[in-house]
Order: C-alpha cells, then sequence, then structure tokens
C-alpha cells in the first residue's frame, strides 16, 4: 500500500512553490523594470538625435520621413509624446499649419469630390495653395499622413483609407465608410477608370447582383459617387478618381 505525504510534506511543497512564485514575479518585474529602462534611453537617444539633425528633418522631406519611420520602429509617436519632438524641433506648428489646410482643401472640394480625395490630389491641390517657395513645396504624402492624425479630434469626420498598393483616400464627410464601401473603391481604383458597374463588382469580387447594387446606391445615395446611364450598363462614377485629374490645372 502506497504511503499517503504527511502533513509536513505538503506544507513543504507549498512553501516551495511559493518561492519559485516569487522568484518568478520577481523576475519578471526585473525584466519589465529593465525593458522601461532601454525605452527611456532610446527616446532620450532619439530626442538627442532629433536636436542634433533639426535642420536637416526640417528642410529635407527624405530624411523626415526616414526619422518617422525610426521613430515608428521603437513605437514611438512623435505627436503624441510627452516632450513633444516636433516641439523640440520647432515642427509642431508645421502640422498644426498642414491640418488646417488639409480642411480647407477637402471642404472647399466636397461639392466636386463628395468628400473623397485621392491623397496625391490633396498633396498636389496643397502644394498649389501653400505658393510657390520651395520650402513650401516640400511636403510629403507623409506629411500629410502625419497632419491628418491631429484631425482625429473631430471625430470619423476626417479619415485616411487605403485603397489599393500605395494608393490612399482621404474621407472628409462624417461617418466612417464600410469595409464593403472600400472594397468598392479598391475595385474603381484598380481599372484605372474611376468607375464600377454592378457587373465589374459581380465579376471581380464574386458579389451577387443584389448585393452590388446596394454597395454603389448607398455610395450614390450618400454623395460619393455619380451616376451615369448613357451606356450599356449603369456607371457609378467616383469624382475623386477621374483618370486625368492629377494633370489638370489646380
Amino acid at each position: 500500500m502506497r504511503r499517503r505525504a504527511g502533513v509536513g510534506a505538503i506544507q513543504k511543497q507549498r512553501l516551495e512553490a511559493e518561492k519559485y512564485k516569487d522568484k518568478g514575479t520577481e523576475l519578471q518585474e526585473s525584466q519589465f523594470e529593465q525593458m522601461v529602462k532601454q525605452m527611456d534611453a532610446l527616446k532620450e537617444n532619439l530626442e538627442e538625435f532629433a536636436s542634433k539633425h533639426r535642420n536637416e528633418i526640417k528642410k529635407n522631406p527624405q530624411f523626415r520621413r526616414q526619422f518617422q519611420e525610426m521613430c515608428a520602429a521603437i513605437g514611438v509617436d512623435p505627436l503624441a509624446s510627452a516632450k513633444g519632438f516636433w516641439s523640440v524641433l520647432g515642427m509642431g506648428d508645421f502640422f498644426y499649419e498642414l491640418s488646417v489646410q488639409v480642411v480647407e482643401v477637402c471642404l472647399a472640394h466636397n461639392h466636386i469630390t463628395g468628400g473623397l480625395m485621392d491623397l496625391d490630389e490633396l498633396r498636389n491641390r496643397l502644394v498649389a495653395a501653400r505658393g510657390k517657395s520651395q520650402v513650401h513645396q516640400e511636403i510629403t504624402t507623409e506629411d500629410i499622413l502625419m497632419a491628418t492624425k491631429k484631425l482625429k479630434i473631430f471625430g470619423n469626420g476626417f479619415t485616411v483609407y487605403s485603397v489599393g498598393k500605395n494608393r490612399y483616400m482621404v474621407q472628409s464627410i462624417p461617418g466612417e465608410l464600410s469595409l464593403q464601401e472600400t472594397t468598392v473603391l479598391s475595385v474603381a481604383t484598380n481599372q484605372g477608370q474611376g468607375f464600377v458597374t454592378v457587373a465589374s463588382l459581380m465579376n471581380d469580387l464574386g458579389w451577387t447582383q443584389a448585393r452590388a447594387e446596394q454597395a454603389v446606391e448607398k455610395m450614390l445615395g450618400e454623395g460619393m459617387a455619380w451616376l451615369d446611364t448613357q451606356g450599356e450598363e449603369k456607371s457609378y462614377w467616383f469624382p475623386s478618381l477621374f483618370p486625368g485629374r492629377f494633370t489638370t490645372k489646380m
């Protein structure tokens, strides 16, 4: 007959288990403390780097983009940083000014675009509005994306959506685009013509006719699309995706 463990042995096992647990907790706390110190050191080094290369970051958009990528790689948001990297660089006003101009340009053309503007077109219009000085021309799409982050305080009225490889649309009307709507925009973008038909959505996405019709009619009702009934089939055009918009005079 197997002998059962005594009370003393059970207590000893419990004490050992508690010791291992305490040791494990101590190690976790120590590792976490070390990680915090390393992150603080990285942020300090990043701020020192920013101060050292201040002029280059301000004047060179390519260098500025690389600096933004470096911040993102270690999980630092320059705009939300407690010490404010852009304040250190004197760039805070630059992004606030740019965000205000984004709002002005988008709202001024909502009656044409239906509240959706291609990011490249937005940049072209911003460059035209900012003036012909070289310093005004040196804004990148990354700068605009950074500036639009500040517009989140207005809710979902200003949002950037990806509609294909390296292609973005800026929404400047209240409400969020559904996954179905962004998918329709992606199809229109990939076709390169700026429009879709019910048949093209059925062929490209495998949707039923009812679903395709519901999607485009909803976007038509919201003013994001224009209807063309002159062809053999109804075409739903998106003004912000019209071919040749970027080459026309602003």
